[in-house]
């Protein structure tokens, strides 16, 4: 499966609506994820940006490669934990489907998502939503405070989060042992697909419904993680280009 290009998306987008209809302006920002397939090797590009968990923490090591012709993002880490995002906004209701791929080249010993002293995973995409913040508990807003004071940034209204499991059966929602507005859905589980290239698609909208029994609020970036910070192990990663889709 290959994901559309910008200009295929853009033909796309000029045939379902006029210019300035709400539906076109909200397809258009969804389609303006930036693809790694139209990058240079080397540092990935703006406005792709390192997202640092915490100033404590190593990072990972983010580079465009190429894989057979095509430019793909590469991550390595080494005891790190770091996300490679990009900021966006728009309604994630118009443009639900999200399509990518990715290439892990192992399982990560031990890891277990569950419990917070093994919570590593070789490949995330990470969904970061905006919504009403005084609805959280005080526990929530506490946590998001001391996520700013530690990296200097806060935790968003939620984070949904897609991640290779090393035996959850794919499916699981998995609650993020470090914060409870981080919800983990199993895409990828086991060793069966290790070394070869992964196509998945999700439709967004509805995972967000059932990790956190409410309708998405703006979607406001989207990023990758390949992490090995709490087992203190290596780990390596190969991103495709994200989309995302209207509903069939």
């Amino acid at each position: 499966m290959r994901l559309p290009t910008l200009t295929t998306i853009a033909l796309l987008l000029a045939a379902l609506a006029p210019a300035g209809t709400a539906l076109a302006q909200e397809l258009r920002a969804a389609a303006l994820v930036p693809p790694f397939s139209a990058a240079k090797p080397g540092k990935p590009p703006a406005p792709w940006d390192t997202i640092r968990i915490n100033d404590r923490k190593t990072l990972t090591t983010y580079e465009i490669v190429q894989n057979s012709n095509e430019s793909v993002l590469h991550a390595i880490a080494d005891t790190s934990a770091s996300a490679l995002g990009v900021a966006v906004s728009f309604d994630i209701k118009a443009a639900p489907v999200l399509s990518w791929r990715w290439r892990v080249a192992g399982l990560i010993p031990d890891a277990d998502n569950s419990v917070a002293s093994k919570e590593d995973s070789p490949a995330r995409i990470m969904l970061e939503f905006d919504g009403d913040k005084s609805k959280l508990s005080f526990s929530d807003r506490a946590a998001s405070s001391f996520a700013k004071n530690l990296g200097g940034r806060e935790l968003p209204y939620a984070t949904l989060m897609y991640i290779w499991s090393n035996s959850a059966p794919v499916g699981t929602i998995i609650p993020n042992p470090h914060a409870k507005r981080i919800q983990m859905i199993v895409v990828s589980s086991g060793a069966a697909g290790v070394g070869k290239w992964q196509d998945l698609k999700r439709n967004v909208r509805d995972d967000y419904k059932r990790a956190f029994n409410e309708e998405p609020g703006l979607l406001k970036s989207v990023g990758v993680m390949t992490d090995t910070d709490n087992t203190g192990t290596k780990a390596e990663a190969w991103y495709g280009d994200l989309a995302f889709s209207p509903a069939p």
